[in-house]
């Protein structure tokens, strides 16, 4: 399994030339299955799933979108989404069920007019939306796993995929100062790589656990007691410029496991240990 980092900012997108090293899309991870040409499962839809069409070199995307919730920084790169938006796309987008709505209403909330010019079956193609309850799933020959997560504003999932080459967790919204419950250990259990939130540094204790965030630390804590193998922060703050994400690091100084600061454009390969 490959995954190409498309987006890794949180909140909003941070362009300018302070953030060129690390990029200033928001999150995006497309997913590449063990022994497939291409990508074929996307983990949220921010800014950086525009990046992914020229990645298909003139192809339609034909697969699967998975959001682990509605905020506007993990779903604004959609309507944006030209490898989508074309006739020949064939799209199954999953989001957290919630309220007892519709996931095509769910959307319609944040695109639809007035807000927005078009509502979801506004896109062209064959766009199927479906809500997603907790428990495993196959999804493009990868089973995931989804479970709620901490996190503030609206139901959020996590997700693990695991392949014949390895496992990996997606969490870049996480509030493990909330409460980490047995559903999202078991997520994380063992995985080979995790891509956690690590919106905040210590000293902005305060303002993470207010948004529901985690600090440097948070992640580190999570991925060790996880028995992870290896831990990718995400989610970097719009404010953290690429000097300051240089030394983010310094937040945890000896690290206990194998930790990387997530770059735009980044393919990490996910290899069972």
């Amino acid at each position: 399994m490959r995954l190409l980092l498309l987006g890794v900012r949180g909140s909003t997108a941070a362009p300018g030339a302070d953030y060129v090293r690390y990029g200033g899309h928001t999150s995006c991870v497309a997913v590449v299955p063990d022994g497939a040409d291409g990508p074929s499962l996307v983990l949220d839809a921010g800014t950086g799933l525009r990046s992914l069409t020229d990645r298909l070199d003139g192809a339609p995307f034909r697969g699967g979108i998975l959001l682990t919730h509605l905020h506007w920084d993990h779903v604004m790169g959609l309507p944006f989404f030209h490898a989508g938006d074309r006739d020949d796309a064939e799209v199954a987008l999953h989001l957290p069920a919630q309220d007892g709505a519709s996931a095509r209403d769910l959307l319609a909330g944040l695109m639809s007019p007035p807000g927005f010019p078009i509502a979801p079956e506004g896109l062209r193609g064959r766009w199927g939306f479906h809500a997603l309850e907790p428990g495993t799933h196959d999804m493009e020959g990868i089973r995931v796993a989804a479970a709620e997560i901490s996190h503030k504003g609206g139901r959020t999932f996590g997700y693990r995929l695991e392949d014949a080459s390895g496992t990996m967790a997606y969490l870049p919204d996480h509030a493990p100062a909330a409460g980490v419950s047995a559903d999202t250990r078991a997520l994380l259990h063992g995985v080979d790589v995790v891509l956690h939130d690590a919106q905040f540094r210590e000293r902005e204790r305060a303002v993470a656990d207010h948004y529901g965030h985690s600090t440097v630390r948070d992640a580190v804590d999570v991925a060790v007691e996880a028995e992870a193998g290896r831990l990718v922060l995400v989610h970097h703050s719009p404010m953290r410029t690429d000097d300051d994400l240089d030394a983010i690091l310094d937040e945890v100084p000896g690290s206990p496991l194998p930790l990387d600061v997530a770059r735009e454009g980044d393919v990490l390969d996910v290899r069972r240990r």
